[in-house]
């Protein structure tokens, strides 16, 4: 899927490779990787069009194609649930700064992350002390 990310996503062929039901390869999917196999792939998507924008001789349109999107208004839209800012408005930001950095240590810090509510978590602060009242025990 990283490499094949302007591919159609096609999840019951996935599913028949991982030998599972579609369902439940999604759903492990959405475990393993914290999202669904088509929120993970257009994360991929979103990615390679923040490259594509940054050299800046491609329009927005081109991009949405060339990452594998058919409509721009979805692109857009995930583009800017992802990134905080619309492609035009990415595209005509200046970008030069971080051209000396190498590839592989820019993509830690470019890569989009969802902007939803954090995964639920347990009860209390987890200290096992039985007193939550935000001190330190210990003195």
């Amino acid at each position: 899927m990283d490499r094949d990310y302007a591919q159609p996503l096609d999840v019951p062929a996935m599913a028949r490779a991982a030998h599972m039901s579609p369902g439940h390869f999604s759903r492990s999917f959405r475990a393993a990787y914290g999202e669904t196999p088509y929120g993970y792939l257009m994360t991929r998507r979103i990615e390679r069009a923040k490259a594509l924008l940054r050299r800046g001789d491609l329009s927005v349109t081109e991009v949405c194609f060339a990452v594998g999107c058919t409509s721009l208004g979805s692109f857009s839209s995930r583009f800017t649930e992802l990134v905080g800012e619309s492609p035009s408005a990415y595209r005509a930001r200046s970008h030069e700064p971080g051209a000396a950095i190498p590839a592989c240590v820019a993509k830690i810090y470019t890569r989009p992350v969802r902007n939803g509510p954090p995964p639920p978590t347990g009860t209390g602060t987890g200290t096992g002390t039985g007193d939550d009242d935000g001190t330190d025990s210990n003195g």
